[in-house]
């Protein structure tokens, strides 16, 4: 069948993905850019996209400055402590400085923010996060981005992006398909801000069977931030910086508001407390600067989410689980007990759901907890995405090449999951960072940087034969199918995600090897990887929905060949808790208290990896 060519020509600002991170983007573009044409694209429903598509009880990134609450200084150390030193810190310290304003903005379009009704400040669940009714959060988000934008493209996955045909290095827009029609849409743009969302479900989940789409974040998230930026040779940075979750069990519901509002803790199995027991040999392993033998902070703060989770999976490992949550005591309070439901009913209705099913009312048991399966997604507490430029009037020479969040390749700009090195944004934080990049782009187009663009019809052409060849290869080789799917000619997407998820487990450090990996393993897995590679141009895809599920598996292997040559190249374990190198358990603050950057040759598909100064910008207290 042929596919209608849509073809959107003269766009100023196109926006990839309107996720938070991509509302930001156009909202602020119109306000700088006010003749400028900006055009979003967006795989789902700008509506109910991203990670806060069901909705979100907390924004957890908010200063308080006005309140005396907190200043961006306090976020970067906080963020820096978290990440074991491992932080971009003048973009984390332009993200708060900025966040605050962003959060402000919400309450004015309607956003219901709890309020302490003696005070008047916002209601804190902890010390950055505070509690919002948030079941409509996206959709009032969403209003303000497509009173701004041009034009909304739902249901158009874009697969890659355009190359200008004039100039070496730079972007000239993109292109994708209608997830519904099949049409083939063709964006060409001066400049490109990338909000696609980083990757869950490229690790195998634990949740299997029908349970396969329930998976912490969002499990469209399929790592297309990274791999269009990466396929366009953009440098990227800290990819092997996953993150392990602390979640209750197979329902994935988060723990925050539990331990921050409900003050609930933890216990083995056998009723104890048990993390203490496990920080002794976890300062011999990272060193006191972030843990002392006390298992208490030289200065006093929180433990990192890693350390803790280590002490976790090492009780399981010594047969002492399975670990609780102790929420009988917190729910005997009527008021805590609804909050404890409405947190679910808000933001993850699947775990209501669950304990509904198996008879688990946390107000007489204990749910159990577990840890997740890895993820790669940087604006939540990783921070992992690509090499992007900072602030001018903060960034070190290093760290800056002319306009805010653009990535190395020139008009390509990033925000949320798909800047690398600012944890600890969520989703307010990559609002912000979505109107940075705007503010940015527009200067970059107003300083005439983007001009004489030329895109030639062969890349289109090309480009549309590669989208479609997957519906291609089933069309002819179809009747050859010898069983079930099983067929001689091709693989279809689900056994290709199979066969990543496994991979990515057994060599890279999943929850079925208790998250230890080592270099023959990872060497190992690179070669399978790149099999899988070869392998996919024999993809096949049935219908429009299975073109889509056979991109979104082309952006996971992308990814995951990042993770791969990023988790090689860091020869320490620096996250005990999120993965383990087997033959260096230790942290190694004398060699690699650096970041990675890692770039991929367009042309021969060659990774180079280097070593980027690590910064630390903002003081100790």
């Amino acid at each position: 069948m042929a596919y209608k060519t849509i073809i959107e020509d003269d766009i100023d600002i196109l926006v990839a993905g309107a996720g938070l991170g991509g509302t930001g983007a156009a909202f602020e573009a119109r306000y700088w850019g006010k003749d400028k044409k900006i055009v979003i694209a967006e795989k789902a429903n700008i509506d109910r996209s991203g990670a806060v598509a069901q909705g979100l009880y907390a924004i957890n990134c908010y200063m308080g400055t006005r309140w005396g609450e907190n200043n961006p200084e306090d976020h970067v150390r906080y963020a820096r402590m978290d990440l074991m030193g491992m932080v971009r810190e003048d973009l984390a310290f332009d993200m708060a400085r900025h966040v605050d304003s962003t959060v402000h903005q919400f309450e004015e379009w309607g956003l219901p923010l709890m309020k302490d009704p003696k005070t008047g400040n916002y209601m804190r669940e902890g010390r950055w996060q505070i509690m919002i009714h948030g079941e409509s959060y996206k959709p009032i988000v969403a209003e303000a981005a497509k009173k701004s934008a041009d034009k909304v493209f739902n249901r158009v996955c874009v697969t890659h992006l355009l190359m200008d045909d004039g100039k070496e290095n730079r972007v000239a827009g993109a292109v994708g398909f209608n997830v519904r029609t099949g049409n083939y849409h063709v964006f060409k743009s001066r400049t490109v801000i990338c909000g696609a969302g980083g990757a869950s479900n490229i690790f195998k989940p634990r949740s299997v069977g029908e349970g396969a789409g329930r998976v912490w974040y969002a499990p469209w998230s399929s790592g297309s931030a990274y791999g269009l930026m990466i396929e366009a040779g953009a440098k990227m940075t800290q990819m092997e910086n996953r993150i392990v979750l602390a979640r209750f069990k197979d329902g994935y519901g988060p723990v925050g508001a539990y331990f921050l509002h409900l003050k609930t803790y933890t216990q083995n199995g056998l009723g104890e407390e048990y993390e203490s027991k496990w920080f002794p040999a976890l300062t011999e392993m990272v060193g006191k600067e972030y843990l002392d033998t006390e298992g208490q902070h030289l200065s006093h703060k929180p433990i990192p989410t890693c350390l803790r989770n280590h002490a976790f999976i090492s009780e399981v490992n010594a047969g002492r689980g399975p670990i609780h949550m102790v929420t009988m005591e917190a729910f005997q309070d009527p008021h805590l007990e609804e909050i404890g439901w409405h947190n679910f009913l808000g933001m993850t209705v699947g775990q209501a759901v669950l304990w509904a099913a198996t008879d688990v009312d946390p107000k007489y048991e204990n749910p159990e907890l577990t840890t997740s399966e890895p993820y790669v997604m940087g604006s939540h507490a990783t921070g992992c995405g690509a090499w992007c430029s900072g602030p001018e009037d903060v960034s070190p020479d290093e760290y800056y090449w002319g306009y805010n969040r653009m990535t190395t390749v020139e008009g390509l700009f990033g925000a949320g999951d798909a800047v690398g090195g600012t944890p600890h944004a969520f989703s307010s934080g990559s609002f912000t960072e979505g109107r940075l990049a705007a503010k940015a782009a527009c200067k970059y187009i107003d300083d005439g940087k983007a001009e004489g663009i030329r895109v030639s019809e062969k890349q289109i052409a090309d480009l549309k034969e590669k989208i479609y060849k997957p519906l291609e290869t089933y069309k002819v080789y179809s009747n050859e199918i010898v069983g079930g799917s099983v067929n001689p000619n091709f693989i279809n997407p689900r056994q290709g995600l199979d066969r990543l998820q496994k991979l990515m487990d057994e060599y890279c450090g999943g929850f079925g090897v208790n998250y230890m990996t080592n270099e023959k393993l990872l060497q190992i897995g690179l070669k399978k990887i790149k099999m899988l590679e070869e392998d996919m141009e024999k993809i096949a895809a049935s219908d429009i929905h299975e073109l889509l599920r056979a991109w979104e598996l082309n952006h996971r292997v992308r990814t995951s060949e990042s993770v791969f040559q990023h988790t090689l190249f860091r020869k320490e374990t620096r996250w005990p808790g999120y993965y383990y190198r087997g033959d260096a358990m230790k942290l190694d603050d004398q060699n690699w208290h650096v970041l990675t950057v890692s770039h991929r040759d367009r042309k021969t598909g060659e990774y180079t990896m280097e070593k980027a100064p690590l910064y630390h910008l903002v003081g100790d207290e």
